[in-house]
């Protein structure tokens, strides 16, 4: 398959979590055209197990779809540089007043592959241990916690349509519980 060639990217506007940016491309057949990339610097998402075997989701409200959304804990890395696992236990202790005494990675997802350059890194935290939550001052989160057997039909059903919450399910699920 022969390559594009991106020659051009221009900053239009810097947000606080991303930048709007304008590629200038060369397709394999010689056309310019432009594109637009989000361009992001990473974020990391961690699926809470409890010794019981239930599933932490924080429900929480979302702007982008105007209204509440069950997911797993997650948010952006601090820095570019910051490792995502230390970024995963962060946010699981601030949103959900657990910490975690064993973390192990799960997959990476590009949750909006055609305009980001998004890559949230998710992992499986085990061995909690209770502390207090810390919300950041725009933060209204409530725990849920549910079986694995429990959240498989609320992905069926479109109860839960997050899809760093949904990949992270079934990747524990068929990593974990499908032996």
């Amino acid at each position: 398959m022969k390559e594009f060639q991106r020659i051009n990217r221009r900053h239009v506007y810097q947000g606080a979590i991303l930048d709007f940016c304008k590629d200038d491309i060369i397709t394999p057949k010689g056309n310019q055209v432009e594109w637009d990339y989000l361009e992001h610097k990473g974020a990391a998402a961690v699926l809470p197990v409890m010794d019981d075997g239930r599933i932490i989701l924080v429900r929480q409200w979302r702007n982008a779809i105007d209204r509440f959304a069950l997911e797993i804990p997650a948010g952006g890395k601090d820095s570019v540089d910051e490792p995502t696992d230390v970024c995963a236990a962060r946010e699981l202790e601030e949103e959900t007043g657990y910490r975690c005494g064993k973390i192990e990675f799960l997959q990476s997802i590009v949750p909006a592959i055609a305009y980001s350059g998004e890559v949230i890194d998710t992992y499986v935290a085990w061995n909690l241990e209770k502390t207090e939550q810390s919300l950041d001052p725009d933060e209204e989160i409530e725990l849920e916690f549910y079986t694995v057997e429990e959240l498989m039909p609320m992905i069926l059903n479109n109860e839960i349509n997050d899809s760093k919450t949904v990949a992270a399910i079934l990747t524990y699920y068929y990593k974990y519980c499908n032996k």
